[in-house]
């Protein structure tokens, strides 16, 4: 223990004296000997100053300044209970005031505070006696009629709303804490009890601020915190989750559930991590891999299961592997349905000429979304494949996939050339007239699979040849000087 003589103190910085100050609050300073009346009076009138100012943490310096010199001055202990009150920290300020009342039990201002600070903690039993006896002293007192008489109000809200929470009846359960909350702000369990009811009904945003405000009225509530984390990674959000369980592990280190809560958590949130960053970087194939190490690391939490899912059927997408894009799409819109989703599974389905289904897909993300403009897009994109569908295949004339490479496409256009190739059917005029239509197909589809810019048109739902598009001009290669055959030369046709 250090002790220190205020007489030997000499001048400090108003930084230095407020750590000081602290020091002394935690018992790790002691100060003794003989204050001078007329620091203590400069340091009151400072105080009574900076509160008038507004800057409550200089008056609260003063204050604890002149109570080290002067801690029976009961007027100087209800100045300092106002800055806490002021500050939000309404068991700090009542500590003071019950010292006031020790020292001056008569002070009726304090016992009315005090019987104030005490309603809205919803401690109504304690407010209700010490309310009373300010109302034998002054029984006009207005404020503090009003005050007692929605005691009464009040135990029977409790009541009431104990009996709503017990039957589950959570809707009305909110309605009237919400209405007792009003009256008693500082009352964590009344908080905490309505953070119960909004999870109970599925409104998690409002349960959070629920509990965050409780944290925020008892600074050491580990049990707030760890509902925190908990309710967090339910939702999940790890890293948030995280956040939390640290801050109850900064109260108490050796919690014995923060702790190996923390040590899950803390796992999981690395993987998450690991999976948005692939994501974000475009790194499908390590997309995949993080996102299937999240889908098994707990498969109870749902949302953690719908993250995985989400990822696995966008980066699937992105790699062109549409059936496994489409499973995970499917599970994931099974948890919830996101326009964006839909619009990934639509573009599975088109990949998997299952039209329809795009389409009733993109219908759905614009019902939930009216102005969503990839599923407009997409809406407009499957109509014309549709129309499209009814004319020429390229990809089914020359039996490719519709992601085959250009090396690929022309080995098919080869094969199906020579196959086809009108001089094979000389003596059958029928023959030779469906291979001849065949061929003009052949080479169409190669025209169009072969050039990039004519390729992108047409999988767009666009066929860059037909002569009823805008910008379609038809295509025959017995009008245009020939036909490549299938060995890269030309070769001309000639009919009897």
């Amino acid at each position: 223990m250090i002790t220190l003589k205020m007489a030997d103190w000499g001048p400090h910085s108003r930084q230095m004296y407020s750590i000081l100050i602290c020091l002394v609050s935690i018992g790790i300073i002691e100060v003794h000997g003989n204050a001078n009346p007329s620091e203590i009076e400069k340091h009151l009138e400072l105080g009574k100053l900076m509160m008038a100012k507004g800057q409550l943490q200089d008056a609260l310096t003063h204050f604890h300044a002149a109570l080290e010199g002067d801690p029976s001055n009961y007027l100087t202990l209800y100045r300092r209970a106002t800055v806490y009150l002021a500050q939000g920290r309404a068991r700090a300020a009542l500590e003071d005031l019950n010292r006031v009342l020790e020292i001056q039990p008569d002070f009726i201002q304090a016992r009315a505070q005090k019987g104030n600070i005490l309603m809205k903690l919803g401690r109504l039993h304690e407010a209700h006696i010490e309310l009373e006896k300010v109302l034998k002293k002054e029984p006009t007192n207005s404020e503090v009629n009003k005050n007692y008489i929605a005691i009464e109000s009040l135990k029977k809200s409790y009541m009431q709303v104990q009996m709503f929470f017990s039957d589950k009846d959570y809707h009305h359960a909110i309605d009237l804490l919400t209405q007792v909350i009003d009256i008693c702000p500082w009352d964590i369990g009344l908080r905490e009890m309505r953070s119960e009811c909004y999870l109970a009904i599925g409104e998690a945003s409002k349960a959070i601020s629920d509990l965050k405000a409780a944290t925020k009225l008892m600074s050491d509530n580990t049990g707030a915190f760890m509902k925190l984390s908990k309710l967090y990674y339910g939702l999940g959000e790890p890293e948030e989750s995280l956040n939390q369980v640290r801050e109850c592990l900064k109260l108490d280190p050796e919690h014995k559930e923060c702790f190996p809560h923390y040590k899950k958590v803390k796992k999981v949130a690395k993987l998450v991590q690991d999976l948005q960053t692939n994501s974000n970087d475009n790194n499908y194939q390590g997309c995949i891999t993080s996102a299937k190490k999240v889908l098994k690391v707990d498969p109870t939490v749902s949302e953690l299961l719908f993250l995985a899912e989400d990822k696995l059927c966008h980066c699937h997408l992105q790699l062109g592997e549409h059936s496994e894009s489409l499973e995970f799409c499917s599970s994931a819109l099974a948890r919830h349905t996101e326009p964006r989703i839909l619009c990934d599974r639509a573009e599975d389905y088109i990949a998997l000429d299952m039209l329809d289904e795009a389409q009733q897909d993109y219908a759905k993300a614009l019902e939930i979304e009216e102005s969503f403009n990839r599923a407009k897009e997409g809406m407009q994109k499957v109509q014309k494949l549709q129309k499209q569908a009814k004319k020429r295949d390229y990809y089914k004339i020359l039996g490719v996939k519709k992601n085959a490479n250009k090396r690929e496409i022309v080995k098919a256009y080869r094969k199906q050339a020579q196959q086809w190739h009108p001089d094979n059917f000389q003596n059958d005029e029928e023959s030779r007239k469906k291979a001849e239509k065949k061929f003009i197909d052949i080479a169409a589809a190669k025209e169009v699979l072969t050039d990039p810019e004519k390729r992108q048109k047409y999988d767009n739902g666009e066929d860059p040849l037909d002569p009823e598009s805008q910008q379609g001009q038809g295509f025959n290669p017995f009008q245009q000087g020939g036909f490549h055959n299938f060995h890269g030369g030309q070769f001309k046709f000639h009919f009897n």
